[in-house]
């Protein structure tokens, strides 16, 4: 497995284009399956996950042409099953199980498996199909899904706030008959991206962005051309990178509101944070203050970008501290954090940490996304040389990080494991 070796100790200066969102395109790749016309999506970024989403949708049946960032899709599913080999690589495939019950009145998706930040139920996304009137049942590890007279119109209320459940239903709702409304829904950037293209593609969807989606059933949707939002996470992450190697980056194609609760405590830590309609510059100044979180989903601050705020904070001036409300097993950067010096103290979801003058360069791993880009962060502001092993991790969720992070004044290196 590659590694990336970082000789830190340099302020990161320049400009960085942000990509297109992960989260965001990868429900839209679903939408190939909802329509035998041509979709087209753009400002897709090339990562592990959208390639595995791309492969998942031509074992569906969908063809799939990539041309740099362009996605064009067309034909449709002939295959309703989505085996475990293919799902099991990436949670968000389950995501097939919505699109394929509204249009072909069945589905067959294995459980996903288990995931090294929580268990991530998908409860809730077969709770949302029964209540549009779906028959489902749990065996030989699938779900097996089936509407053979169609999805009926129905009224979804989610226990909690769920991206993907909300994802799920959102797609299923728009093919079913009659008017549908779900409830407590997520109201992030990306669920608003997805109605936009299901609504541009002829689907009835009103109150996206808010906790009430109201959908009006159609019969069938049509082909489309839509461009995926900018990375929110893949913003978030530079700013803070900014901000703890003591830097001055303008981060383009990104939008300030979408980050509200983050740019709020980089001003808190003493950043000076600078918005524009599709940039925003984060300037350092000096050693960040301390500053304490607590995730929430959107407009909350994202949990996303909560293992990237505790490595800054193990550098800042003060103690903090760093609330996880959102996935139980968020914190597993802490053993890498405290190889590298910090001081960190966990007690269940909350972490205490006080701030060092300086971390110490060490050998560590990545466990999962978000852990392996704060351990890349917490590197770059250390003088010497760190290796990061496990680094796929990193190729899953950010696009040309070595190249972007490099243009700015980063040196690091990726290395092939001996």
């Amino acid at each position: 497995m590659d590694g990336l070796k970082i000789e830190g100790g340099k302020p990161l200066r320049g400009d960085i284009m942000i990509s297109g969102a992960k989260n965001a395109a990868l429900p839209l790749l679903c939408l190939g399956l909802m329509t035998s016309d041509k979709l087209v999506l753009k400002n897709v970024p090339r990562l592990a996950d959208t390639m595995l989403m791309e492969g998942l949708l031509r074992h569906h049946g969908v063809t799939v042409c990539r041309e740099g960032e362009i996605v064009t899709m067309q034909g449709g599913a002939t295959q309703f099953d989505a085996p475990y080999d293919l799902v099991r690589k990436m949670r968000a495939s389950v995501l097939v199980l919505g699109p394929l019950l509204a249009c072909y009145g069945e589905a067959r998706v294995s459980l996903p498996g288990g995931c090294a930040i929580g268990t991530r139920p998908v409860d809730l996304h077969i709770r949302a199909m029964q209540g549009l009137g779906a028959v489902v049942e749990l065996a030989d590890g699938y779900i097996q899904a089936r509407a053979s007279k169609g999805l009926s119109g129905g009224q979804v209320v989610f226990p909690m706030v769920s991206v993907g459940a909300t994802e799920n239903a959102l797609m299923a709702s728009v093919l079913a008959r009659g008017t549908s409304e779900l409830v407590n829904a997520a109201r992030e950037p990306e669920i608003i991206d997805l109605a936009n293209c299901l609504n541009a593609m002829g689907a009835k969807i009103t109150g996206h962005g808010t906790d009430t989606i109201k959908i009006e059933g159609v019969t069938d949707l049509h082909g489309a051309t839509h461009s995926v939002i900018s990375d929110r996470i893949e913003a978030g992450t530079f700013a803070i990178a900014a901000a703890m190697t003591d830097g001055d980056l303008t981060l383009h194609h990104s939008q300030g509101h979408n980050l509200d609760a983050l740019l709020m405590v980089l001003r808190e830590t003493g950043a000076t944070v600078t918005e524009s309609d599709n940039a925003i510059r984060i300037v350092a100044n000096g050693r960040p203050a301390a500053a304490d979180i607590t995730t929430d989903p959107f407009p909350g601050f994202p949990t996303d970008l909560q293992a990237q705020f505790m490595a800054m904070m193990c550098i800042a001036r003060g103690s903090s501290r760093i609330s996880e409300t959102i996935f139980e097993n968020r914190f597993m950067h802490v053993p890498e954090l405290l190889r590298m010096g910090a001081d960190i103290q966990v007690d269940g979801g909350v972490a205490m940490v006080r701030g060092r003058d300086a971390l110490s360069p060490a050998p560590v791993m990545a466990t999962d996304l978000r852990a392996s880009v704060s351990l890349v962060l917490a590197a770059l502001t250390v003088t010497g040389t760190s290796q990061i092993s496990r680094i796929y991790h990193l190729d899953r969720g950010y696009s040309k990080l070595e190249e972007k992070l490099g243009k700015c004044g980063a040196t690091l290196q990726r290395v092939k494991a001996a």
